[in-house]
C-alpha cells in the first residue's frame, strides 16, 4: 500500500494534473450525488443510469462515487494513484459507450443535438495518467502519510563522482 501513496512531494506537476482532474469532475460528481449544480441527485442519477443508460446498479454506483469521493480524493491528494485509475476507467466507459461515435468536438454549437465528441475525454486521459504515474507530488495528503519516501535514486550519470569500471 506505501508503494501505492508513494510521491515525489515536491512535484508541482503531479499537484497541478490532480488539482485541474479534480477540481473539473467534483462538479459533475456532486451533480450526481448531491444534486448540486443543477442535477438530479443520487436517487435520480440511479434511476437514470440504471434504466435509461441500462447499466448494472453497482456501475451505476461506481460512477457516481468515482465522479463525486474521487475527485475530492484528486483534490486533496489522498489515494491519489487509486482515484485516477477510477477516472481513468470511469471514463474509458463513458467514451466507449456513448460518446466515440460522436467524432472529435463537442458539437454544442455546430450540431446541436449530435453529441459530445472526444476532445474533452482526451484532457480527462492525460490528466488521469499523470496523476497516476505521478501520484500525488506536492501538498498531497499521500506524501504525508509515506514520509516523501519516493526520492529521485542517483545514477551514472549524477555527479556524485561514481567510478565506471
Amino acid at each position: 500500500m506505501k508503494k501505492i501513496l508513494a510521491t515525489n512531494s515536491n512535484n508541482w506537476t503531479a499537484l497541478f494534473a490532480r488539482l485541474a482532474l479534480g477540481i473539473t469532475i467534483f462538479p459533475h460528481g456532486a451533480q450526481k450525488l448531491l444534486g448540486w449544480f443543477g442535477g438530479y441527485g443520487y436517487t435520480g442519477t440511479m434511476g437514470f443510469l440504471t434504466t435509461q443508460a441500462h447499466l448494472p446498479w453497482i456501475l451505476a454506483f461506481l460512477v457516481i462515487i468515482i465522479e463525486s469521493i474521487g475527485a475530492l480524493a484528486l483534490i486533496f491528494g489522498f489515494g491519489t494513484r487509486i482515484a485516477a485509475f477510477g477516472m481513468l476507467a470511469n471514463f474509458v466507459g463513458i467514451l466507449f459507450t456513448t460518446h466515440l461515435n460522436n467524432g472529435f468536438f463537442m458539437n454544442w454549437s455546430v450540431q446541436p443535438g449530435k453529441g459530445e465528441g472526444i476532445e474533452y475525454f482526451i484532457l480527462v486521459f492525460g490528466l488521469a495518467i499523470v496523476s497516476l504515474i505521478a501520484g500525488g507530488g506536492k501538498a498531497s495528503i499521500d506524501a504525508a502519510l509515506t514520509g516523501n519516501t519516493a526520492k529521485l535514486k542517483s545514477s551514472v550519470f549524477s555527479n556524485d563522482k561514481k567510478v565506471l569500471a
